[in-house]
């Protein structure tokens, strides 16, 4: 299987400069092919542009600077943008063109199969750039045994930090998935609850209020530089740490909860979403997108496939109309927060009663015959209420307990 290992750097001053040296040279080649392939009626395959690169060399002296493999990667970068943008196309979407890349747009560059190596230095672990030098690196875990490391992305972030991304791939079988899973939970993710799950957990969501208070006075502080200025770029850091430590408080809760259902269940079905066509949609985007839901799916899906487990996404509608006893369609508006059924009487959370529907769904899917019993049968009386706090501060496991205080509510 494939793994990325995401490391810090510390490279010293003289390091740093090479490095964006060696960025910036990779920006302009960028550049200078998107030109060429704008220029021409016909786009040329990938290895013809790439074999043009030691004719570039000869009147182009900064590329000789950098590691061939690097530039090699730098021209499948534009082809693979170039196939993005045709894939959106294909799909409906209204689309321009490649645009040049200013020096704040493009900040990493990509070691593959050759030009960089792991070195344990009088005990201190580096990393060898070819043509930069040996890095300082902070190996906070270990890179198994068995893996082998396939390319090293090298990218500087907004915050002025150094980050090395190694593509490892790991020769390890894969678990085998359960033909019949007896632990099954279906998930309805939302704003208001996180998750919501069959077990009749209400999973919080997290609470950044105070971390966007942060962000919100250091963006003001930036609105009242001169731009440009030293003053401005030292508080554009500022702003970029802010934002940096919303999205690893977020990454973290989403880590340690999607772990949870994977460890626990044998199926995980939850609703197929265009999580970036929701946050498109008129109103509310801002909840939306700090949600997250894309990424959270994302993370579900490779765990459950890395540990054995069936993922399952499932049509997302009619999962809240839809009664989970016996399947009669109400239509309900988003403030309404009950489910109440007209035709068999049938009450639950709204959450709840999507996420019956949902994991139903995802049993017709996989083909798993699920038990007669009802939802009215099975359902916890009171829904368990875990708040985003327990689950970033102590991580997953806190779920598997209901607490003395959750019972008494």
């Amino acid at each position: 299987m494939h793994y990325n290992y995401k490391y810090r750097l510390n490279p010293p001053e003289p390091l740093t400069e090479t490095l964006l040296h060696h960025v910036d040279t990779c920006r302009q080649l960028y550049n200078h092919i998107l030109y060429l392939l704008n220029d021409t009626d016909d786009i040329p395959a990938r290895y013809e542009v790439q074999g043009q690169l030691p004719d570039l060399k000869t009147w182009w002296d900064d590329l000789t600077d950098v590691h061939s493999k690097v530039l090699q990667m730098v021209v499948k970068r534009v082809y693979d943008n170039l196939s993005t943008l045709k894939a959106q196309k294909e799909n409906g979407r209204a689309v321009g063109m490649l645009k040049w890349k200013p020096p704040r747009e493009y900040r990493s560059l990509t070691y593959n199969q050759s030009g960089f190596e792991l070195k344990n230095t009088s005990g201190r672990p580096v990393l060898w750039l070819s043509k930069i030098g040996e890095i300082p690196i902070h190996l906070h875990r270990d890179i198994p045994e068995n893996a082998t490391i396939k390319q090293v992305t090298i990218k500087r972030e907004p915050t002025g930090e150094w980050y090395a991304t190694f593509g490892i791939d790991v020769e390890e079988a894969t678990p085998e998935k359960p033909e019949t899973p007896e632990k099954v939970v279906g998930i309805d993710v939302g704003i208001l609850k996180y998750a919501h799950d069959t077990d009749g957990y209400a999973i919080e969501s997290p609470d950044f209020s105070d971390e966007r208070e942060r962000l919100e006075r250091a963006q003001r502080d930036l609105s009242r530089k001169e731009h440009g200025s030293k003053n401005w770029e030292k508080q554009r850091q500022v702003v970029a740490k802010r934002h940096t430590d919303i999205k690893r408080k977020r990454r973290d809760f989403l880590h340690k909860l999607s772990n949870y259902y994977v460890r626990e269940y044998d199926l995980v079905a939850v609703e197929d979403l265009d999580a970036k066509g929701l946050v498109e949609l008129p109103g509310n985007s801002r909840n939306r997108a700090g949600a997250a839901w894309g990424t959270f799916l994302r993370m579900l899906q490779y765990k459950c496939k890395r540990e054995g487990r069936h993922f399952v996404a499932v049509d997302a509608k009619d999962t809240t109309k839809e009664c989970a006893a016996c399947g009669v369609k109400t239509d309900k508006p988003l403030w309404v927060r009950e489910h109440s059924c007209p035709s068999c009487g049938f009450e639950a959370d709204r959450d709840a009663n999507a996420a019956w529907n949902i994991l139903s769904r995802g049993l017709e899917d996989v083909g798993v015959v699920h038990s007669e019993s009802t939802p009215v049968e099975t359902a916890l009386p009171v829904d368990t209420s875990v708040s985003a706090k327990r689950v970033m501060e102590t991580g997953s496991p806190t779920l598997k307990e209901r607490t003395a205080k959750a019972v008494s509510e």
